[in-house]
């Protein structure tokens, strides 16, 4: 359940950010009236969010065996090239979001109503498709009924109530530490998404290696367990992968983090050296 609170705070709080900004900006600069067309954008947004959703659960449901195998070995996959992305995107443009948001809105109210909604649509949108698309491969990961489902509403929840906090003042958090860990800790939850997928590509005969197991701990780490329930569902974790599953998470993961890592080390500013003055000559 973590994990999947974890993916739906996160991509929440981005869209959260993003209405928070857009609804000031309209406030502050006396334009109230065009507050409208920006609600019905985001309610458009969400609303196919949860369309998009939907169609997964009940489109996938009634394909064969090997067919919802390949389909969700390969949805995972895309899911977790989307959400790499964005942890990256976000982390460069963060700074910049505000600043990139008002020059939108202010040439979608030069334009009309219908730039307006557009604008609002697309700038959550994003957002709602990654969030629906990767929360759906996350609940096949760990097959644990509603509690991924639960986790992932708590999460967006507690995003909506961020972003509210955020408009009215009331809460100041470091917003690019908040970012770092938790992508970080979604780089963490896409691996095991993407070693799911591997699985789910080999049980549809799409990739080899199904019956060639890396190691076996199920006796000492039962899935059956509490704490393999936990594990499976904060991490993906598999007590029996196979090769191809671990050397994917392994080909992933440690890359990714340290790209990640890096780039957050290289993207400081350094101080300019201040000039040493001259002694006057004697």
């Amino acid at each position: 359940m973590f994990g999947n609170y974890l993916i739906g705070l996160r991509e929440g709080l981005e869209a959260s950010l993003v209405v928070c900004i857009l609804i000031a900006y309209l406030v502050k600069t006396g334009r109230k009236d065009r507050l409208p067309p920006v609600w019905i954008g985001v309610g458009s947004a969400v609303a196919l969010s949860m369309a998009f959703g939907a169609v997964l659960q009940f489109g996938s449901s009634q394909l064969t065996f090997e067919a919802q195998e390949a389909l969700g070995g390969s949805l995972s996959i895309i899911s977790v090239g989307l959400v790499t992305w964005m942890v990256f995107w976000m982390r460069r443009t963060a700074r910049h979001l505000k600043t990139e948001l008002h020059g939108k809105l202010d040439a979608a109210i030069a334009m009309g109503t219908t730039a307006l909604v557009v604008t609002a649509f697309l700038a959550v949108g994003r957002e709602g498709l990654e969030t629906s698309l990767f929360i759906w491969t996350a609940v096949q990961a760990t097959g644990d009924g509603w509690n991924p489902l639960i986790g992932a509403a708590l999460g967006l929840l507690t995003s909506v109530v961020l972003g509210w906090l955020f408009y009215r003042g009331a809460l100041k958090i470091n917003l690019a530490k908040f970012f770092t860990w938790t992508g970080a800790m979604l780089v963490v939850v896409a691996a095991g998404v993407l070693a799911y997928g591997v699985h789910d590509l080999q049980e549809a005969g799409w990739l080899p290696g199904l019956h060639s197991t890396a190691f076996d701990i199920s006796s000492t780490i039962p899935k059956d367990s509490w704490y393999g329930t936990l594990l499976k569902g904060v991490f993906n974790f598999q007590p029996d992968p196979t090769v191809l599953q671990l050397v994917v998470w392994l080909l992933y993961l440690v890359p990714t983090l340290a790209v990640f890592f890096n780039l957050l080390g290289g993207g400081r500013s350094k101080k300019p050296a201040q000039p040493v003055a001259a002694k006057p000559a004697a």
